[in-house]
């Protein structure tokens, strides 16, 4: 297995191009590519030939850097909003341009999180947003078809939500039934879900996981805690990635907190590292 990282904590940190040569340097061999997250952007408001162009650029930078984007991370907000056919019509051309990204990138894998019709309480309507669910990603992995890229459902931390235990979401990608539909796992939004890690690799399995989510917390909330320090059993999540098979990166989404002084930062950010590579070995 190989290691990898988000790169928003880096990029905040040093900017672009140090951030990706710091992502490198530390010996982290991939990148998980979450600059798709926000599309209210530059990188947005380019046309079809700019936003091609930025991609590009970026893309050898960071092969040059020597680094691999593993996976990238679609379009999401919050405050949630997916009500409407027009709010949904508007998150499908979003995620269907960052398919498009993802591909120039070089990269076969979007994460992405399953749409919530209903807001944060789905009360009576379970059955129409599976339903919605179904419909909207079986379009969408039809474009990422066309792509070449896995669209990788990812499980949430919203405990009123159907779709947010690994279970679920496993389930939610064999009802969708499309050959690059798959799973992105997440630690931490098992955790708050009650699903030790180790329990669900082994529920989602070697055919439908194929990248990760690295981080950790109390259980109660979402807080992207650095393995070790919540509730997570990593040895026990270790066993259960090599008793699957697991074959994709151990891409943490987890960083040393921001307000950590520069002169400190270096040794925080190597346990990162190290961290990963335990998991990996």
């Amino acid at each position: 297995m190989r290691i990898g990282t988000e790169d928003g904590s880096y990029l905040r940190r040093y900017g672009f191009e140090r951030g990706i040569r710091r992502i490198a340097e530390l010996g982290f061999e991939c990148l998980d590519y979450q600059r798709f997250c926000d599309t209210e952007t530059p990188l947005f408001q380019q046309d079809d030939q700019g936003f091609e162009q930025e991609l590009k650029r970026q893309r050898k930078f960071i092969e040059d850097s020597g680094l691999t984007i593993s996976q990238t991370h679609g379009p999401w907000r919050w405050p949630m909003r997916d009500e409407t056919a027009e709010d949904r019509a508007e998150r499908f051309e979003k995620m269907s341009r960052s398919l498009l990204g993802t591909a120039l990138l070089g990269c076969d894998k979007m994460v992405i999180h399953p749409i919530m019709p209903f807001g944060g309480d789905e009360g009576v309507h379970t059955q129409e947003a599976w339903e919605m669910n179904v419909e909207f990603f079986g379009r969408l992995c039809e474009v990422g078809r066309r792509h070449g890229v896995f669209v990788c459902l990812e499980n949430m931390p919203f405990r009123c939500q159907s779709t947010s235990t690994p279970e679920a979401i496993l389930k939610l990608v064999e009802l969708i039934g499309a050959p690059n539909c798959k799973v992105c796992l997440d630690t931490g939004h098992s955790l708050v879900m009650g699903v030790q890690p180790a329990v669900a690799v082994r529920q989602i399995g070697r055919d439908h996981l194929v990248c990760l989510h690295v981080h950790d917390n109390n259980g109660e909330g979402d807080f992207h805690w650095i393995p070790f320090t919540g509730k997570g059993d990593w040895m026990a999540f270790r066993a259960a990635l090599r008793e699957i098979g697991y074959e994709g990166v151990v891409s943490l989404e987890t960083s040393i907190p921001d307000g950590i002084p520069d002169d400190l930062a270096p040794l925080q950010e190597q346990s990162l590292v190290q961290m990963a590579q335990w998991i990996a070995r």
